[in-house]
């Protein structure tokens, strides 16, 4: 099989690492990829965002199946042109895609499908956002309504503040904070069949203790000893297989991954968001654990026979992820630096996701720019691990949580 994966961020390098495992593929290409993919797959420079280059490119490729990794391109409508193309593709057409492309989308959906979440408002304008937080009050959770790369959500006790991101955005979406942990679940799905992966927790502040700015995730475990036996049956019950019905019912059948962001309340698991993608950086513990050939589970999504495979394989143990940002992330990471001390041992690895090569030598480009895996028997080894390997890593200004998965 030759798959072409379409992005460049720790999300692509783990799906390439996955892919380049299975004996099904026998070639693998990314576009435009990264300096760490570029070691075990072939990079073609490409527009992610621009359907026909994307499209054009996989057909000269010859590719049997083209996975989209990130979310802009999705909603850009990149898996319609690879489809119109004739080409089997794992990702959401434009539409579906609106269910990350747009938060007011989401709520609609969700409501129509009776599936837990927060209550919301979708403000236009500044009276509009100042009445929604006056109704719901503190914690003030505000939400871009559009895609904003992980940055969109500010969740704040401070007023001012949340006033200033609404009016920052123009069109928000507004609700109620949800206490309690939070959960990544990921289901796969086929338009009409949905299967669960492993959940996963991941850290969205920037600083340890959950201090500091939202940010696209800092690190992430799989599995979560702390949860519930049937966690992943009940989502899949009350949230996944409704919403994926009423996406149908709409004609827009959702074919992909679908993200579900959780929070686990006094009452239950509610959704905070829903993505049409891969999660960054649960993605990289929870292939990780996966022991089902990925290729095969791809293409079974992509051409509508998902309820034929056989029921997934999970490796024991567990995986922590740390990920390693730029110096002045989220805010304006600084870029070009170079990072040494890049290793890997049978139990920790390197996955880049904000990465190029430059001169003969691998430098930042990105603000998340590495994502260190550890694995063990348990939480505990595989924390251990990952910190083992970060511990040496070099990269000029660079920043890590010390406390994932602790």
């Amino acid at each position: 099989m030759r798959v072409l994966v379409i992005g460049s961020g720790g999300r692509e390098h783990a799906l390439c690492r996955s892919l380049k495992l299975d004996p099904q593929v026998s070639e693998l290409h990314c576009a435009p990829g990264n300096a760490g993919i570029e070691e075990i797959a072939t990079l073609h420079a490409v527009t992610p965002t621009d359907p026909g280059q994307v499209a054009s490119l996989a057909t000269r490729l010859g590719a049997d199946l083209v996975v989209v990794g990130p979310e802009a391109p999705l909603v850009a409508g990149v898996a319609d042109a690879v489809r119109a193309a004739g080409i089997p593709c794992f990702g959401p057409s434009r539409e579906p895609a609106m269910i990350e492309g747009s938060k007011a989308f989401a709520k609609d959906v969700m409501l129509a499908a009776g599936v837990p979440t927060a209550r919301a408002h979708t403000c236009a304008n500044p009276e509009e956002a100042a009445a929604a937080l006056a109704e719901f009050g503190a914690p003030y959770v505000v939400k871009d309504d559009g895609l904003a790369a992980g940055k969109g959500v500010v969740v704040t006790g401070d007023l001012a503040e949340a006033l200033a991101h609404a009016a920052a955005c123009g069109r928000v979406v507004i609700e109620e904070f949800l206490d309690g942990p939070e959960v990544s679940l990921f289901a796969l799905c086929d338009g009409a069949t949905a299967v669960p992966l492993q959940p996963a927790q991941d850290f969205k502040r920037a600083y340890d203790g959950d201090e500091g700015p939202n940010t696209g995730g800092m690190g992430a475990y799989t599995p979560l000893p702390w949860a519930p036996d049937d966690l992943a049956e009940q989502v899949m019950r009350e949230v996944v297989r409704p919403t994926v019905a009423e996406l149908a019912r709409r004609g827009m059948p959702y074919s992909g991954v679908l993200y579900v962001g959780l929070a686990m309340t006094a009452k239950g698991p509610k959704v905070i968001e829903f993505n049409a993608r891969f999660g960054d950086p649960e993605t990289q513990v929870v292939l990780d654990r996966l022991a089902t050939p990925l290729a095969g589970l791809l293409m079974a999504c992509a051409n509508g026979t998902l309820a034929g495979q056989p029921p997934l394989v999970w490796r024991d143990g567990s995986a922590v992820t740390v990920v390693i940002a730029a110096e002045n992330y989220p805010a304006d990471p600084v870029k070009g630096d170079v990072i040494r001390g890049l290793a890997s041992t049978p139990d920790s690895y390197v996955l880049h996701a904000g990465t190029e090569r430059r001169d003969g030598e691998i430098v930042a480009n990105g603000g998340r720019v590495l994502s260190v895996v550890g694995t063990g028997p348990d939480q505990a080894t595989a924390r251990a691990r990952a910190y083992d390997l970060v511990a040496g890593i070099e990269l000029r200004g660079s920043h890590h949580r010390t406390d994932i998965a602790r």
